[in-house]
């Protein structure tokens, strides 16, 4: 899997200006490069975020998704990996501070995936 670095770094921020409360978005792009982010109306709070997804346009090719962590620890939790299930092959978590260290991407079953930023 390989991420656009302008999109990580998006990413990051996103997380950080919404920080405490946790986003969620859904990852596009194509051959496994995620290229864009699919910002839907959702729901963030403090210990989770609901996206509605009935809103996904037709013809959207997501391979993933995203979402933050207001804590350290970038682990999915029983609930991502329900959300991981339904929606592509690649899931990235930002956890807190938000920096290039602190992110994570998994695949559809909670497994580690190595993701590779380019440019």
């Amino acid at each position: 899997m390989k991420i656009k670095r302008a999109l990580l770094e998006m990413l990051l921020v996103i997380s950080k200006e919404s920080h405490p409360h946790e986003i969620v978005a859904l990852l596009a792009g194509k051959k496994n490069v995620a290229e864009e982010l699919i910002v839907l109306p959702f729901e963030g709070g403090m210990t989770s975020a609901i996206i509605h997804t009935e809103m996904l346009p037709l013809g959207m090719k997501v391979i993933g998704t995203f979402h933050s962590h207001p804590s350290p620890n970038p682990t999915p939790s029983r609930a991502d990996l329900e959300m991981f299930s339904r929606f592509g092959k690649y899931h990235i978590i930002v956890a807190y501070p938000y920096d290039m260290e602190s992110w994570r991407c998994y695949d559809r079953y909670g497994n580690a995936v190595n993701a590779e930023v380019v440019d």
